[in-house]
């Protein structure tokens, strides 16, 4: 098995990166949808975000704008915004990036894999044909083609022309 290097430059931010008790959620969401903080939309009671740290492009995080980690503690209008909310970033994706199916879903609690687990977000994980291939079976890496900045221009134009 070949030993060569694999690059994520992007990585060191977060691994060298000051490390703030400020949830970046909280942080994102007091500001305009805005490329330095990857928000794309906000409505009154929750956001979408580009994911820093995807799995795939286009990796979506949908979430209550209040910071709540309990998803018992969300009330029915959070939960029915965040639905809509992702029927429309799930249209977006369909229309700009093609994908092939998505996978959708929450981690609840640091035991299910939630690395923030004290600001409930759900996941958007835009899936291709053969996305899953030598790399992530045999180096355990993903290859993400696309840069965050590229990626959030994209959708947010394109979400600006669904209204």
């Amino acid at each position: 098995m070949s030993r060569d290097p694999l690059w994520a430059p992007w990585r060191v931010g977060f691994i060298l990166g000051p490390k703030t008790p400020d949830c970046f959620m909280c942080t994102a969401v007091s500001r305009p949808p805005e490329i330095e903080t990857l928000l794309l939309d906000r409505t009154e009671r929750c956001f979408v975000i580009l994911n820093r740290y995807p799995y795939n492009n286009g990796h979506l995080l949908v979430g209550p704008c209040r910071h709540e980690g309990d998803f018992t503690g969300l009330d029915d209008d959070e939960l029915a915004e965040i639905g809509r909310l992702t029927r429309h970033w799930i249209g977006v994706l369909r229309q700009v990036m093609r994908p092939d199916g998505f996978n959708v879903g929450w981690n609840l609690g640091t035991a299910a894999g939630a690395g923030v687990a004290d600001h409930l977000h759900q996941h958007i994980v835009p899936r291709w044909n053969g996305d899953t291939n030598f790399m992530t079976i045999c180096a355990e890496q993903r290859v993400i083609n696309q840069s965050l900045e590229e990626a959030w221009r994209l959708l947010s134009a394109a979400s600006a022309r669904r209204g």
